[in-house]
């Protein structure tokens, strides 16, 4: 503001007057005229000034008030719905489990807010003439947003639950609807209530990055808002993405009534990536007729319109795995923007509505297919043999360790990754693997029970019985290249640890388990958790720059990006030491030196495996 002084006095002493105009004003009229600029120059900063911190007053007064109505529907979760189930439980109507099982920790969460959060934010609000900030207090409580990651994590076993039992019980579903009817819920379901802690976090991430953007650089409360910021970022990418989860399982819902109840489309595991009106060239005549697609990440099924009073429906005509397909644009002179799709089941020609509708559906379909292709990179699938981790003469005598559930995310037999709706986990009672209900469909007398029937796996089963299988044999076929175990490889590596990553920085993150092992140290494995029996997928290094990410708003000081011409892998580690380690070993492996093998930080992990990131 001084400089702006100086110039105004400068310009309207030598240069704001030409030199005849100078001699017609005199001294007073200076005097006044200079007095009136610097008033309004004063004026005008003061006025940005206050513009400022009315926008910082209305952040934080929209954080108290959103707090407010937070707490009045946490209430309602658990001194109402959880209490009100609870209380006829105890009845023996229906288990408590059950309720435990729908409502999780929301007890907790209430208590946090309704005694901490929102109690230390009135008290600052009523103080915001003397201490005008947010910053310090989300500072200091943003640690216990981490509560809210087993409430998003039991979600879709809660939404299945409340389903199930909403059936099955009528006192469970009348009691629901009694409280669902009440004034207080404003006629939204219990569903719609719980998914509001899913939302919170999100919306604290929001409102505190516009809350920096406002404040100025040199603010003392920057600092703790950024630090709050990084806590709050990185519960908000587990609340998003179960958001996302129950937004598809919606569409997914949409789609099953418009085809008629078609099997297997609700299923978590499946993500619809586009749908729309196409039209289909017939192979003899190339006449065109309508018709509808749904692009999954797993398939596409090609449809039928047929009549309905009732809104859209569709008659399935084809289902086309997207494993094998390829998409090729066509040319026709009579049918213009016109593609090809082609997979194992059928080759379809389809001609789009525009030339930007086929640009459309092409892109879709090519990334489609690519990610399907990373995601299922191998040679050829195989399943290991029980004898190479169980030793075959010990197999029934003896109890096994169980695998945590927590600790896979796939069919440890199949492969197949595991869902709370389709494919639940099951333990083998005879090697303690995490298998599906379609590889756990077996039972066999086990030795160390008596020699009870139980249930095991498929290749315990022809073990323990001394039959073969015929269909599928456990020996002499070779191993893909994701084929190999996290704790096999785990055990002899450079470094391992859990890392947030993700291949576009405007989608969020996902926690995985990274593994640089000794025996292919120029590669990054990573699993979906320190127990999978198969990687995700696999980087080689080699050739990869590697980026130190600066701290900003969108990310934490704790990220850092390997980039390739177009190919960008972004990760974060839970602390800034963790990272730098993480740096030492990847800037070795992407110029072709073997990394050295760090001091082990937990003795319980084998021959050099240095753990980080827990």
């Amino acid at each position: 503001m001084f400089i702006k002084l100086h110039i105004i006095i400068f310009t309207l002493n030598v240069s704001g007057f030409p030199v005849a105009d100078m001699t017609q004003v005199t001294l007073p009229q200076r005097r006044v005229m200079l007095s009136d600029l610097i008033t309004e120059e004063i004026t005008g900063c003061f006025q940005q000034e206050q513009i400022k911190e009315l926008k910082l007053y209305k952040i934080a007064n929209e954080l108290l008030q959103t707090e407010r109505a937070y707490v009045t529907r946490l209430h309602l979760l658990d001194q109402v719905f959880c209490a009100k189930l609870t209380e006829e439980a105890g009845k023996g109507t229906f288990p408590v489990e059950v309720v435990k099982g729908i409502f999780s920790n929301v007890g907790s969460i209430y208590t946090f807010h309704s005694q901490f959060l929102l109690p230390d934010l009135e008290t600052r609000m009523s103080q915001w003439a003397s201490t005008p900030r947010i910053g310090d207090i989300l500072a200091q409580l943003a640690p216990f947003l981490r509560m809210y990651a087993e409430y998003v994590k039991n979600f879709d076993s809660a939404m299945d639950l409340l389903k199930q039992w909403t059936e099955r019980s009528v006192q469970f579903n009348a009691i629901i609807q009694d409280i669902q009817s009440q004034e207080a819920c404003g006629n939204l379901t219990l569903q719609h209530h719980m998914l509001e802690p899913v939302q919170r976090v999100p919306r604290y991430e929001m409102l505190l990055k516009d809350y920096l953007k406002k404040l100025p650089e040199d603010d003392p409360d920057c600092s703790q808002a950024e630090k709050s910021l990084n806590i709050i970022s990185m519960a908000a990418t587990h609340s998003n993405m179960a958001i996302r989860k129950m937004e598809n399982l919606k569409k997914l819902m949409e789609i099953y009534e418009m085809l008629g109840g078609e099997e297997d489309i609700v299923n978590p595991s499946n993500e619809l990536i586009k749908e729309g009106q196409i039209l289909k060239l017939a192979a003899r005549n190339t006449s065109s007729m309508e018709r509808y697609l749904f692009l999954f990440n797993n398939m596409l099924l090609y449809c039928v319109p047929k009549f309905s009073l009732v809104g859209q429906r569709f008659t399935v005509r084809t289902r086309v795995g997207v494993e094998g397909m390829k998409v090729l644009e066509t040319s026709n002179e009579d049918y213009p923007h016109t593609f090809q799709v082609s997979g194992k089941e059928r080759t379809l020609e389809l001609q789009a509505s525009s030339e930007q509708d086929k640009e459309d559906w092409i892109k879709a379909f090519k990334e489609t297919i690519e990610i399907f292709q990373q995601k299922n990179e191998t040679f050829k699938s195989a399943s290991k043999e029980v004898a190479d981790e169980v030793s075959v003469k010990e197999l029934g005598k003896r109890a096994p360790r169980w695998i945590r559930d927590n600790e896979v995310t796939m069919c440890m037999k199949c492969k197949e990754p595991f869902n709370p709706l389709t494919r639940r986990r099951h333990h083998c009672r005879a090697c303690g693997y995490v298998v599906c209900y379609k590889c756990s469909d077996y039972k066999a007398s086990l030795r160390y029970d008596g020699n009870k029937l139980n249930k095991v796996c498929k290749d315990c089963y022809f073990i323990l019985t001394g039959r073969a299988d015929a269909e599928e044999p456990v020996s002499g076929k070779k191993r893909g290249i994701l084929e190999i175990e996290a704790a096999q490889v785990s055990g002899n590596s450079f470094l391992c640890g859990f890392l947030q990553y993700s291949t576009d920085r405007t989608k969020p993150c996902q926690r995985v388990w990274c593994v640089i092992p000794q025996h292919d140290a120029l590669v990054l494995y990573l699993y979906g958790a320190p127990q999978d029996v198969k990687a995700q997928c696999t980087i080689p290094l080699l050739g990869y720059q590697v980026e130190d990410v600066q701290r900003s708003v969108d990310h934490p000081p704790t990220s850092f990006r390997l980039c390739q011409s177009k190919s960008v892998h972004c990760f974060t580690a839970d602390t800034e030491e963790v990272k730098l380690r993480w740096l030492k070993v990847i800037r070795k492996a992407v110029i072709g030196e073997i990394p050295e093998c760090q001091t082990p930080v937990d003795d319980n992990l084998a021959n050099g495996c240095h753990e980080v990131g827990h």
